[in-house]
């Protein structure tokens, strides 16, 4: 298919066609991925019985969460893959939970992490809402 630089139709076909981002593109998968290395970050401030317990948790469930988020964009059956995501994320949100209250974490410091959670939690809801829409 020959296109003429100065023609409308190259952009009508561009944006007839559809186009899947590629997983690190996705704002989700950005987000996750700045919680994950924050986690590393704060982990080794931890003491060290919380360090390589709840800290390699917490960091293991990010991690799932992000391999379920790339799986939702590879696969065309996503809800499988979003809901997984959305429970590993939900066991971070419960760690960094008693990470707090054991006092590893500021309170301040739980908020913003908190925060950042529910960020990623309300793009996955969407998206596996949007999901569903389209199956």
């Amino acid at each position: 298919m020959k296109f003429d630089i100065n023609s409308t139709s190259l952009y009508s076909e561009v944006e007839n066609n559809f186009f899947m981002a590629t997983y690190d593109q996705l704002p989700v998968y950005k987000a996750c991925y700045d919680l994950l290395l924050q986690t590393f970050y704060l982990v080794n401030h931890f003491k060290r019985e919380y360090k390589y317990t709840l800290g390699e948790r917490i960091k293991s469930e990010i991690l799932n969460t992000l391999i379920n988020i790339y799986w939702a964009n590879t696969h065309e059956n996503k809800n499988e893959a979003l809901t997984k995501a959305r429970n590993h994320l939900e066991l971070v949100r419960l760690y960094y939970r008693i990470i707090k209250d054991l006092k590893q974490i500021s309170v301040d410091k739980f908020v913003e992490i908190n925060d950042k959670i529910e960020n990623i939690s309300k793009q996955l809801f969407a998206w596996q809402k949007s999901a569903k829409q389209t199956v």
